[in-house]
């Protein structure tokens, strides 16, 4: 299996030199030559398969340079019922008939981030350790990703990571999880800046290949395909515990900011997993949900990107959004790169033609917005109704999921995070009688000694900062 970019560039990589790149020379991602497909009689013989056994069956369709027993080891190694809690990983919550929620938080940060980022810990360390190398990994996160990544790379082998976040706008828990390690090899930055400042950052520092190989950069953004890989496989493992048949289709609803989870939704659906629909659910900063509305990708500027409650949300330049209009538009280089990198930069949007736009639906994509007041009752709803609490990223992929349930095909919420990370808004939507519980050894986690550095949103201030701190 090879690898191209999204804008055009056509030269063949092999999935361990993109694990370590992040974004292609041109800027763009990386996606598969094509998509492998998975037929009937495979959808059969992976029903029942463990969540690492099925892991390692689809990771193999795409990782071919790595020896099948060695990827073997590193999916059992990272799938265990020890970091996320039982032995179906990602077990199905009924909620009512035909609406569900797949658990996605019960890995050691509590957010569905540690699914893929505890596997890319695995295979960074065994990649660096097959080259000699080491690597220092660039990323933004606005809230679960930095936590997620920060405790996969804690001391692993050849890595350092420097985790850039808006300051001051992750809830206290997302902030904690993060500045209270004291490991020499993770730096957190807090830059003074929203979510998309930092992502920018990312991305210039990225596209600066002299520095970039120079001080060995990579990142863990979903930007990055392997985290995006890993992440395909739970949409297998919530399709098989919904279903008896392959002759059954589901849909999934996905809390979307960056649009890598929704994402791998689609890469799923593209092998052949029998997903009818691929719902969007956003926050009040709806770029997504405005584009599979109308046709136009609109970002916003950082004074438009509202706060809310749902922060890991509050993004208005949805990086993995490249790798589907990639597809739509028939894998069409240079008309994405006229989008995402001409029109984005000059005019900060662009509108699909009529005809692009109406291959949406062929797609499986529908979208819809959820607000703090839909959250705070969807929250209140759903602990009332079924004793079932939930955070309010989730909380924003229920109300839209009710939106959108078509008759006779169940339902699928993927899970976000669990609700103990957000506090402030269970009791606002509870009272004061309601917790959020959380694992006793997290039981102090906000009072404890906290370790970053505040930074202007500024590329060059972060280049200083890594340059000082990495030994060429």
């Amino acid at each position: 299996m090879k690898y191209i970019s999204t804008r055009g560039d056509q030269t063949p990589r092999g999935f361990s030199e993109i694990l370590l790149e992040g974004l292609a020379p041109d800027g763009g991602l990386y996606l598969p030559v094509a998509y492998p497909t998975v037929d009937a009689a495979t959808l059969a013989a992976w029903r029942g398969l463990s969540y690492a056994d099925l892991a390692f069956e689809i990771l193999s369709l795409y990782i071919d340079d790595i020896p099948a027993e060695d990827l073997r080891t590193l999916v059992r190694k990272t799938y265990t019922a020890e970091v996320f809690g039982t032995a179906a990983i990602v077990p199905l919550k009924p909620l009512e008939s035909g609406l569900m929620l797949e658990a996605l938080s019960n890995g050691p940060t509590l957010a569905f981030k540690d699914m893929a980022m505890q596997l890319l810990g695995h295979l960074f360390e065994y990649e660096l350790a097959r080259r000699g190398e080491s690597l220092n990994i660039l990323g933004a996160t606005s809230g679960d990703t930095g936590s997620a990544a920060e405790h996969a790379m804690r001391g692993k082998k050849g890595v350092n990571v420097f985790m850039l976040s808006p300051h001051g706008r992750m809830s206290p828990f997302q902030q904690a999880q993060m500045f209270s390690l004291q490991d020499a090899n993770i730096h957190n930055l807090a830059v003074e800046g929203v979510f998309d400042d930092c992502q920018d950052i990312v991305k210039a520092v990225s596209n600066d290949l002299a520095f970039k190989r120079k001080y060995r950069i990579g990142t863990v953004n979903s930007i990055n395909w392997a985290r995006l890989l890993a992440q395909v496989v739970y949409y297998f493992a919530g399709y098989f515990q919904a279903t008896s048949t392959n002759d059954q289709v589901v849909s999934f609803t996905v809390p979307s900011g960056n649009f890598g989870n929704v994402c791998a939704g689609h890469v799923a659906r593209m092998m052949g997993l029998p997903i009818a629909q691929l719902v969007v659910a956003t926050n009040e900063n709806n770029v997504l949900e405005e584009f599979f509305r109308t046709g136009t990708y609109r970002v916003r500027a950082s004074a438009e990107t509202w706060e809310t409650s749902s922060p890991s949300m509050d993004i208005s330049k949805a990086s993995n959004f490249e790798r589907f209009v990639f597809d739509l538009l028939g894998r069409d280089g240079a008309r994405t790169q006229a989008l995402f990198g001409a029109a984005l930069s000059t005019e900060g949007a662009f509108t699909l033609s009529a005809d692009e736009f109406a291959r949406v639906a062929s797609y499986g994509f529908v979208a819809g917005r959820s607000t703090h007041a839909d959250r705070l009752a969807t929250i209140q709803a759903t602990w009332q109704g079924h004793g079932v609490l939930v955070d309010t990223h989730t909380a924003d992929g229920l109300k839209v999921a009710r939106e959108r349930r078509q008759d006779g095909i169940p339902m699928i919420v993927l899970e976000t995070a669990l609700p103990a990370k957000f506090e402030a808004t269970i009791t606002e939507a509870l009272g004061e009688d309601v917790h959020a519980p959380r694992p006793a050894h997290l039981a102090d986690l906000e009072s404890r000694p906290k370790r970053f550095q505040i930074v202007p949103a500024d590329t060059a201030t972060v280049q200083r900062y890594i340059e000082a701190h990495v030994s060429l």
